[in-house]
C-alpha cells in the first residue's frame, strides 16, 4: 500500500514539473486567424491547456469580447461553459446573448454558471473540466483574489491536461502572477475605423506577455463577426474621400493655383 502511494506521488510531481517546465505536448493547436500570433503560437492557440487574458476594469468589454472569441475558436461548434461570480453582472453586466449572436457566436451553445465566491468558481471549473463533451470552460475571476495561487492553476492545468478540455481563465481589474498558463494576454479597446452607415468592426489592442513555445507579440487584431476569427487591423483606419468620377484628379484651374 505504501509502495503505491509513493509510485502515485511521483507521477503526480512528474506531472506537475513537465507542466510548469512547458514539457507537455499540447492536444492539437488552432488558429486564431491573425497571421503575426499564429506564427508566433506555433501555428495557433493550444488546446487542452490554461490561457490567461487579463484587463485594467474600464477595458474589461474588450477583455470579455477577446475572451469570447477565443472561445469561439477554441470550442468550435461543442458547448462552452462560462463560469462568473454572482456579483459579475452588477459589475461588469450580463453576458448579453443578443450581443453574442452579433459577434457571429451561437447562444444556444453557452452555459453560465454563477458561483457565490471565487473558490466555488475554481471548484466548479476544475469539476466542469472533466467533462470532455465541452469545447472550453471560462472562468471570470474579478479582482485581487488570494484563492487564485499556484496551486489552483496546477489543478486547472491537471484537468485540461486529462480531459483536452481548454481552460480559459478571464482576469478583470487584476495583476498577473506566477502560474502555470500556457498564454497570457493583455486586452484593451482599440479604435474601430469609422463607417458611414454602420458600427465598426471589433477592434482589440492585445499584447502577447507570456508564451511557453514561442516569442511574445503586441497586435492591434480585428474580430470578423462573419468569419469568427481574427485578423490584422486595415491598413487605413481613417476614412478616404473618394475618386472623382466625373472629372480628373487634379482639374486645370487647380493645378494653376499657387500657395504661399
Amino acid at each position: 500500500m505504501t509502495g503505491a502511494r509513493t509510485r502515485m506521488l511521483a507521477e503526480l510531481r512528474g506531472s506537475i514539473e513537465r507542466i510548469e517546465t512547458g514539457d507537455v505536448t499540447a492536444s492539437g493547436r488552432v488558429a486564431l486567424g491573425h497571421g503575426e500570433a499564429d506564427a508566433a503560437l506555433q501555428g495557433g492557440l493550444a488546446r487542452g491547456v490554461l490561457h490567461e487574458v487579463f484587463s485594467e476594469g474600464r477595458h474589461s468589454a474588450a477583455a470579455t469580447g477577446f475572451m469570447a472569441g477565443l472561445a469561439r475558436r477554441v470550442a468550435a461548434q461543442r458547448p462552452l461553459l462560462w463560469v462568473r461570480q454572482d456579483f459579475a453582472d452588477i459589475e461588469s453586466g450580463a453576458l448579453s446573448m443578443s450581443g453574442w449572436r452579433e459577434l457571429g457566436l451561437d447562444p444556444r451553445l453557452v452555459v453560465i454558471v454563477r458561483a457565490s465566491d471565487v473558490e466555488t468558481a475554481l471548484r466548479a471549473s476544475a469539476d466542469a473540466l472533466a467533462c470532455d463533451a465541452l469545447g472550453a470552460v471560462v472562468t471570470e475571476i474579478r479582482g485581487e483574489t488570494r484563492q487564485f495561487d499556484a496551486v489552483a492553476s496546477r489543478k486547472l492545468t491537471l484537468a485540461a491536461r486529462t480531459s483536452g478540455v481548454t481552460c480559459l481563465l478571464l482576469r478583470l481589474a487584476a495583476a498577473p502572477q506566477p502560474s502555470t498558463a500556457e498564454t497570457r494576454w493583455i486586452v484593451r479597446a482599440a479604435r474601430s475605423p469609422p463607417h458611414l452607415e454602420a458600427w465598426g468592426a471589433p477592434m482589440l489592442d492585445t499584447r502577447l506577455v507570456r508564451n511557453r513555445h514561442g516569442p511574445q507579440g503586441h497586435w492591434i487584431m480585428e474580430w470578423k463577426c462573419d468569419e469568427c476569427l481574427f485578423r490584422e487591423a486595415p491598413a487605413h483606419l481613417e476614412p478616404l474621400a473618394a475618386a472623382p468620377a466625373d472629372r480628373p484628379h487634379q482639374t486645370p484651374a487647380f493645378a494653376q493655383r499657387r500657395f504661399a
